[in-house]
């Protein structure tokens, strides 16, 4: 019984040994081939910094295509970033965003492939950011060199300059997705609206995108909707020349965008400013400002009524909106949901008004000497006079801050110098028979 216990006991160390060894083997397997990767990533962060890589991003840039880099021979990576620097003279810019958006472009055999088939693109080669964008593009979707010469071929026949293919190619590369038959009834639509072949060209070179809209099934019922509103052919030529994007319009979006204007409360001359130029545009310029308010976060909905509530923001300039928001998000650190609460900050003069007063607030705020937490309403709805009575008056280091109201700001005056010089009545001279007439006039008097 003893010797069958020993036996046992022998027999259960022995595999335990025979499991600790297999262990430190697999321990050990594990080991060299971690420190056999780390030594590859070091080898291709140094080869990619050579290039221009920014040493800030290459940890999470190799972290994140770790299976794809694993495939890739070192030397064949060298080879692929030598193609695109000598033979696609790439800029280092547009080289390094190229890999960091799609690293499976050093395909070394891929990159042969188009060393060979990118000269059948003629004098187009000569654009790096349309080369950079076809590249990427045809790695993504599997897309070779023969399907885009074909594609240029049939863009040349339809009458497009060698500016404009390249145009089309930077910022639309999908278009060799088109079938032929297709991509010329694109390219022709606008003829049926009555366009020069030279506005042609310019409005594909300004806004290539019109290429990947329908004919049938958008860019017709969308002529429709324009007719609808009352928009001539001959206004709505003029428009698309001036602005290609009238194009992007979603079916149906003018017409709300129209019936929120005719349902804004305004002033009469807001509202008229808004109308100068027609209802085309003045939908469309509501749009674009939707457009910017729901790229910051903001719903469509909310983003609406914001220019329902605030009409003044449809007359600013879109840069100048920008500039709100970022000084908004950025320098005063709140969100983009106060402009659902206090709208008028969109219709209020940057310089003038929102900049002077969050300075005059940030610097009581500095000293101690507000007692109370200054809102985005605080600081937009007081009228000047009552902002500078409540905030800026009882401190004298605010005067020079605000500007406004005290003392040192100078009044401009709203006519030039001089000006009363040529509402002074001209002398004439007196003789004595005008003072004999005077006196005679007032002894009447006495």
């Amino acid at each position: 019984m003893a010797t069958r216990v020993v036996t046992r006991s022998s027999t259960s160390l022995l595999q335990y040994q025979c499991f600790s060894n297999s262990l430190k083997k697999l321990f050990s397997s594990l080991q060299l081939q971690q420190h056999s990767q780390y030594r590859r990533h070091i080898s291709l962060a140094n080869l990619l910094q050579r290039y221009g890589f920014p040493a800030s991003k290459l940890p999470t840039f190799l972290g994140k295509n770790q299976p794809l880099l694993q495939n890739l021979n070192l030397s064949e990576i060298d080879k692929s970033l030598g193609i695109l620097l000598l033979s696609f003279k790439l800029p280092q810019d547009l080289l390094v965003s190229m890999i960091f958006s799609c690293p499976g472009v050093l395909d070394l055999d891929f990159l042969r492939k188009w060393e060979v088939g990118i000269p059948g693109l003629g004098t187009l080669s000569s654009s790096p950011l349309m080369v950079r964008n076809v590249l990427e593009f045809s790695r993504r979707f599997g897309k070779d060199p023969d399907e885009f010469s074909r594609c240029v071929q049939v863009l040349h026949g339809s009458g497009f300059r060698g500016g404009t293919i390249s145009r089309v190619l930077e910022e639309f590369p999908r278009v060799v997705m088109i079938n032929e038959h297709e991509l010329r009834k694109r390219v022709d639509f606008l003829k049926l609206v009555g366009l020069e072949r030279s506005d042609i060209n310019e409005i594909y070179s300004t806004f290539p995108g019109i290429l990947g809209f329908g004919v049938e099934d958008r860019l017709k019922p969308l002529l429709d909707e324009f007719s609808q509103l009352g928009v001539s052919r001959r206004l709505l030529r003029q428009e698309i020349v001036r602005e290609p994007r009238v194009l992007s319009l979603v079916l149906g979006e003018l017409s709300r965008c129209v019936e929120l204007l005719n349902k804004i409360k305004c002033r009469e001359p807001i509202r008229q400013r808004i109308f100068s130029e027609g209802k085309l545009k003045a939908g469309f310029a509501v749009k674009l400002r939707v457009d910017c308010l729901c790229s910051y976060g903001m719903i469509h909905r909310d983003a609406l009524n914001v220019l329902k509530r605030e009409p003044r923001a449809i007359i600013y300039d879109i840069e100048d909106m920008v500039k709100k928001i970022e000084f908004l998000l950025g320098r005063m650190k709140m969100n983009i949901g106060c402009l659902i609460e206090v709208p008028e900050y969109l219709g209020v003069n940057f310089d003038k008004q929102i900049l002077p007063r969050y300075n005059v607030i940030e610097y009581l705020r500095s000293i101690g000497g507000l007692g109370f937490e200054v809102g985005l309403r605080d600081l937009i709805k007081p009228s000047r006079l009552k902002f500078y009575n409540f905030y800026v008056k009882p401190y004298a280091e605010c005067e020079k801050i605000f500007g406004r109201f005290s003392g040192d700001a100078e009044a401009k005056s709203r006519h030039p110098a001089g000006l009363w010089k040529l509402f002074k009545p001209a002398k004439y001279p007196q003789s004595k028979e005008d003072a004999d007439n005077i006196r005679s006039f007032m002894e009447a008097f006495v």
